[in-house]
């Protein structure tokens, strides 16, 4: 992996440092060492904990969006409104994330970001109304948000030569936050009562422990990549909107979008669609569990594989021809074939890890990762807000889940042809 080019002259002390073999991790700028391996297993350890809170935000209401919506008198386009939150504050505040970074340090505002989701999650079950509860859930969300931009960029940072392992390292831990929230929340709403409340609002407690190892770089300054020296700023920044002329990071941008839209389509409306198939909801939400679960092995393994491979085509095309088949089977025999396709659809979403890995890939540079991350993660958070709204729209209107479905398997194949093309072995510096 190439070194960051967007470290600060004081990290270049002549031909031989030029030269030398690439370091475990960058230095920190004008301490001539490599950060301490404590401060390294902490910030591994802090990103497995934000890791695993970027997701049950979403995957506990899942679980539970048939009390809510009965709760606070929800529509179905409302519901489908509200599964379409997440993408949207993820397109929103995301565009934030660069910047805020670059004030206030990485790590400083994945800090913040778990204290947002702990306060979003605290608030939105008392809140009452539906306005209030969207506002809470908003909340949340930004905290997602930022976070979800940054994850790339911290690994790039301080594991430059890592990058394939420590991507599959915070993905695993993604996918096991997203499965725990799906299989659990039901069962533990029962056994605190009953109350739909109580089961959404215990997932602020594991956001409140995330907050703590990042606490300690609130006040680190190491600049993060896309935040050079003011000497460096002219070789290493490029104007902002180059990015838009590079065909691999649009492709990038469609591929997650397309992956997203799957994903929350899924962890929103796959329990509904086997409630209504005859399934319990306490196996409904253990389905769902399964599809997340499938992401803690594979969300290890594909990025490893996928960095080693000069193209990661094929990983997609299998990935696609996975959920196209499970979206087969959800047509034709929900119930009866329920655990099988929730198997399939659980490898599709397998997409996330495959994307986050190949912006790693598709940037020479920190400062690549940083723009690339942004506009592939914002724009593709964007282009997949239609997606869950018109679900719900189309749930509601048509009385089933056939033309849902048939839009899900339909959406399949330009992911697949995205990917194809973001998978290709070039980067952005060769197209901007």
């Amino acid at each position: 992996m190439p070194d960051d080019d967007t470290q600060t002259p004081t990290l270049n002390r002549g031909p031989a440092a030029r030269t030398s073999p690439e370091p475990r991790a960058q230095r920190l700028p004008g301490a001539g060492e490599a950060p301490a391996p404590w401060l390294l297993r902490l910030i591994a350890v802090g990103l497995v904990l934000a890791a695993l809170n970027l997701r049950p935000a979403i995957t506990s209401l899942g679980a539970l969006l048939e009390e809510v919506r009965e709760g606070l008198n929800m529509s179905g386009s409302v519901a489908g409104v509200l599964t379409s939150v997440p993408p949207l504050c993820f397109a929103v505040f995301g565009v934030m994330a660069p910047r805020l970074a670059r004030r206030f340090g990485a790590g400083a505002v994945v800090c913040a970001g778990m204290a947002a989701i702990a306060a979003g999650l605290v608030v939105r079950p008392y809140i009452g109304s539906t306005a209030g509860f969207l506002a809470a859930s908003a909340l949340a969300l930004m905290g997602i948000a930022v976070s979800n931009i940054l994850m790339p960029v911290i690994v790039k940072h301080w594991f430059p030569d890592r990058v394939g392992t420590m991507t599959g390292l915070y993905s695993m831990a993604l996918a096991l936050g997203t499965a725990l929230a799906a299989a659990i929340t039901v069962p533990v709403t029962g056994a605190l009562g009953g109350d739909w409340q109580t089961g959404l609002v215990v997932w602020a407690v594991l956001a409140a422990v995330a907050v703590l190892p990042w606490i300690v770089l609130v006040r680190d300054r190491t600049p993060a990549p896309g935040r050079p020296a003011p000497a460096a700023a002219t070789a290493s920044e490029a104007p902002a909107l180059r990015i838009t002329r590079s065909r691999t990071a649009w492709g990038l941008a469609c591929f997650f979008g397309l992956q997203a839209t799957a994903a929350y389509i899924t962890m929103g409306w796959m329990p509904q669609i086997f409630r209504d198939a005859g399934v319990s909801a306490g196996t409904a939400g253990l389905l769902l569990a399964v599809t997340m679960a499938m992401g803690v092995p594979l969300a290890f393994v594909i990025p490893r594989v996928a960095s080693r491979l000069k193209q990661q085509g094929p990983i997609v095309v299998v990935l696609g021809l996975c959920g196209l088949i499970g979206y087969a089977g959800l047509y034709l025999a929900p119930a009866a074939g329920a655990w099988a396709w929730a198997l399939l659809l659980g490898v599709a979403n397998c997409a996330f890890p495959l994307a986050l890995t190949m912006i790693g890939m598709r940037a020479r540079s920190g400062a690549g990762v940083v723009r690339l991350s942004a506009f592939a993660q914002s724009t593709g958070y964007l282009l997949s807000i239609p997606g869950p709204l018109l679900v719900g729209v189309l749930y509601q209107h048509s009385g089933g889940w056939g033309l849902p479905i048939a839009l899900m398997a339909g959406l399949m194949i330009p992911q697949m042809v995205a990917g194809i093309l973001a998978g290709r072995d070039r980067t952005i510096e060769d197209e901007c």
